[in-house]
């Protein structure tokens, strides 16, 4: 990734179809709708608008869907990619985010459909192909999820 360039995108939200032009993820496994407040290199809030149309509620839990709270994680982890993306100004340029590790995650309250996941994530330690990222699931002011999780970034070409 030595080539990425170093000069932040001029966003602060990425709606969709941004998201989409950053990572690679797509239905059923794009967890995210949008994420707002980017600050390159530091932080920003993703947005899940949690429905009871996802395939996972088939079958967690039948009569009593709760999102999985590694979903919650990975929604995170997508969250993290898009600062990434929007930080090393990689916007087009294929960007997969290989979890490393998974430290401190602990879940707290259920998410459900009907609620808004605001995925909170601040980078600890970035900028080249190994990032460090904390993240906070919050519904309603009231903290769902917790975790700490390391990623590679890796900027592949299919050419």
């Amino acid at each position: 990734m030595a080539d990425a360039p170093r000069n932040p995108a001029p966003y602060t939200e990425a709606d969709i179809h941004l998201i989409q032009r950053i990572i690679p993820h797509r239905y059923p496994f794009l967890l995210i709708d949008k994420v707002r407040d980017i600050v390159p290199f530091e932080s920003a809030v993703g947005i899940k608008n949690v429905t009871f149309n996802e395939p996972h509620f088939q079958g967690h839990f039948p009569g009593m869907p709760i999102m999985p709270g590694v979903t919650i994680v990975e929604a995170m982890a997508q969250t993290s990619a898009i600062v990434v993306g929007i930080s090393l100004n990689v916007i087009d340029r294929p960007l997969n985010t290989f979890f490393m590790s998974i430290d401190n995650c602990k879940f707290r309250r259920k998410v459900v459909p009907g609620d808004v996941l605001e995925l909170h994530c601040k980078v600890k330690r970035g900028g080249g192909k190994v990032w460090k990222f904390e993240g906070r699931g919050v519904v309603d002011g009231q903290v769902a999820a917790t975790a700490e999780f390391t990623a590679m970034m890796d900027l592949h070409s299919d050419a």
